[in-house]
């Protein structure tokens, strides 16, 4: 792996956002909107109810923890899909940069972009709604980074399927995270799923994420050995995502599938 062409890739991802507003809008305004809507709901729910629950760090803290993680995939993919609009593999992956170039861009890509998306999300929940992540104590760090690591994996794995099945397998990625919330348990605890739910949810990083998280704000304490096991299974995942990768890059090659990658539909 190289530095100086990873960084090239990184390049070019900066020259994309800083040229184009469209590209820099997103980076902070749908973040923007989400923490107003689910502040001013956890604020309503507070008033109205007369439990003791801290709904500001129970609910918002977990909408703002999950849109971390949707925010790091999405930097993964939409550096990646930047190359599948503009029909510039060919161009890319003619030139020395390897596989863990690439990836290594992407995701250095999406550490800048995620950041600018976090720091947005602190400021408005800080100073408008209260938020505060010194309640959570110190298992707000590796929360951060299991959700972090999660984000990269289905980023890089959502991006394989793509280069796989061609552009139109797009839409089958923006959804994922809907898909995989409810089992994760952003808003509610796993106890409440059914049990065939958790047993999925038992192997999904997030899920010991939030469950902890809600434990904090319950006043109980952290299990450390349920973080540990979420941070090794992202850690796999991750791992299993950049070989998937990496084999669906060599399956395309030999079928020469890059050649021919256009908007066709789904095979």
């Amino acid at each position: 792996m190289s530095l100086t062409r990873t960084f090239a890739v990184v390049l070019r991802q900066a020259y994309l956002i800083r040229g184009s507003l469209s590209r820099v809008f997103p980076l902070f305004a749908w973040v923007a909107v989400d923490m107003v809507l689910w502040g001013f709901i956890t604020r309503y729910l507070g008033s109205i109810t007369a439990s003791r629950y801290n709904f500001v760090l129970g609910l918002l803290g977990a909408v703002l923890l999950w849109d971390f993680l949707v925010r790091v995939m999405q930097g993964v993919t939409m550096a990646f899909f930047e190359d599948v609009w503009s029909r510039n593999f060919l161009n890319i992956f003619a030139t020395p940069l390897s596989i863990g170039d690439y990836l290594g861009g992407l995701v250095i890509s999406s550490i800048a972009t995620s950041s600018i998306g976090l720091v947005v999300m602190l400021g408005l929940t800080t100073t408008v709604f209260g938020l505060s992540f010194l309640a959570y104590g110190i298992m707000i760090v590796p929360s951060l980074l299991i959700l972090f690591l999660c984000g990269i994996a289905l980023g890089i794995f959502s991006s394989a399927i793509v280069l796989r099945a061609g552009p139109a397998a797009e839409w089958f990625i923006w959804p994922l995270p809907a898909v995989i919330s409810p089992f994760a348990g952003v808003f509610y605890p796993i106890s409440t799923l059914p049990h065939w739910m958790q047993a999925v949810s038992a192997v999904l990083p997030p899920a010991y994420v939030f469950e902890g998280m809600r434990a904090v704000v319950a006043g109980r304490g952290v299990t450390v050995g349920d973080l540990l096991l979420g941070g090794v299974l992202a850690v796999i995942y991750l791992l299993l995502a950049c070989w998937f990768f990496g084999r669906t890059y060599r399956y395309a090659v030999r079928t020469g599938l890059l050649a021919r990658y256009s908007a066709e539909s789904v095979s």
